[in-house]
């Protein structure tokens, strides 16, 4: 009996050896299948749409040039859209395909916060191509889940740092940010930031429309009766342009500083609604005016293909779309490399993602063993361009990621209120161009 225990013993060892053998050799695909998510319905898709555009262009010339070592990219979209439960259903629709598959998913943070524990338990690589909300990696670790771009922490940081530079001696803020996992978190971040940093700020007004309000009359009527030195609003896409132009109308954007961390994706639809003075953020440093990167063959051959494409500059979220199939395009050749030749699975994918430093089509960018990419942030202000017809950003200033998040295991919200106000100093704020 014992005899028959360690024959059985050593066949069960074998058998786990040739399935290992033949996962480390599976055979390589006819194609790699993406399942990518956007708004392309909504008053959001004037940001989910050029970045939809921007996708296709650019898997048409990498899948022109060869693919990965000869295996095509084929996507299939999701319009976020179409609302959360349908939404849900499609992507586990997708993510449970037979073959070979790579999910980009999603735009919204609201999405990214359910979708994340789905592909960490189906063992799909899912890619965070945009959404912004700190939460989604530090609330939970994952193997599958990885944010290619920048999260709330550096954006909101970054962003309290370039007001206090640009703007030292205000004494009243009011937000409107919009109602959901976005609005509310990244306000929260901006909050302690600004306490720590400032701590005699009086904050006057706390206002939170809901996603896709088609009017901000009240808020506006309520900022006119304030009057605060300061308004900030992280909304974006349709909403920011809809509060922008009807707080325009009433000539809040000059009668307030106006901070928008999100602005970049709206300035060339609102043209001289938005005046000069107004401080920009892009989520990261992608912007097509960006001197340091005018005379780069890769990036301004992109932006000018892009503008004939679509008749319109590209904004952050095209940049953080690029830079998402470029990190995951280049994690796959990564572990190829390290798999001798073979075509690669799903976990030495995640491997070589974690410990992966890539390119977008501005400044180098590197992710964190938690999923968290390390990408530094943009920040100017707006003023008028003879060149074109809506306002250009200048007096650019990069603040590096380094000094804009907190160490691996700590949580935002409680790191951000122990900085101390020696942070401006120490931030190593580069002005662009200079």
């Amino acid at each position: 009996m014992k005899s028959l225990t360690r024959i059985l013993g050593v066949g069960a060892a074998l058998l786990a050896l040739s399935t290992a053998a033949y996962a480390q050799q599976q055979p390589r695909p006819a194609e790699l299948k993406l399942g990518m998510s956007t708004f392309m319905t909504g008053s959001a898709s004037v940001l989910g749409a050029p970045a939809k555009a921007a996708a296709d262009m650019w898997i048409e010339a990498f899948n022109a040039a060869g693919g990965i070592d000869g295996v095509k990219l084929k996507p299939t979209w999701i319009d976020e859209g179409q609302g959360a439960d349908k939404f849900l259903s499609e992507y586990r629709r997708l993510a449970q395909e037979p073959g070979e598959k790579l999910m980009l998913s999603a735009i919204s943070s609201g999405y990214c916060n359910a979708l994340a524990p789905v592909a960490e338990d189906l063992k799909v690589v899912n890619i965070l191509w945009e959404c912004s909300s700190e939460k989604v990696l530090e609330e939970r670790r994952y193997h599958y889940v990885f944010r290619t771009g920048p999260n709330g922490t550096m954006e909101m940081v970054a962003a309290v740092l370039h007001l206090l530079k640009t703007k030292p001696d205000f004494k009243t803020l009011a937000v409107v940010n919009q109602d959901y996992a976005w609005g509310r978190d990244s306000w929260e971040i901006f909050k302690y930031t600004l306490q720590a940093l400032k701590p005699d700020v009086k904050i006057v007004a706390e206002l939170f429309p809901k996603f896709g309000a088609p009017d901000f009359s009240t808020e506006v009527t309520r900022l006119q009766a304030l009057r605060p030195d300061v308004v900030l609003s992280t909304a974006w896409g349709g909403d920011l342009d809809t509060f922008l132009r009807q707080a325009s109308q009433r000539g809040l954007l000059k009668n307030s500083q106006f901070v928008l961390p999100l602005a970049d994706s709206s300035l060339e639809r609102l043209g001289d609604a938005v005046p000069p003075g107004v401080i920009v953020g892009f989520v990261g440093d992608g912007y097509f005016a960006d001197p340091e990167f005018a005379q780069d063959p890769e990036t301004s051959a992109f932006v000018r293909k892009f503008k004939q494409k679509t008749g319109a500059y590209p904004n952050f979220a095209v940049y953080h779309m690029i830079q998402a199939l470029k990190a995951s395009t280049g994690a796959y050749k990564k572990a190829i490399a390290a798999n001798g030749g073979k075509w690669p699975t799903a976990e030495q994918v995640a491997a070589a993602l974690r410990t992966s430093e890539y390119r977008g089509l501005s400044r180098p960018i590197r992710m964190r063993e938690d999923g968290q990419a390390l990408q530094g942030q943009l920040y100017g202000i707006t003023r008028k361009d003879s060149s074109q017809s809506f306002p250009v950003v200048g007096d650019l200033v990069f603040y590096p990621a380094e000094h804009l998040t907190p160490p691996v295991g700590q949580k935002s919200v409680d790191w951000v209120k122990t900085l101390k106000p020696d942070l401006l100093q120490n931030s190593q704020a580069k002005r662009v161009g200079h």
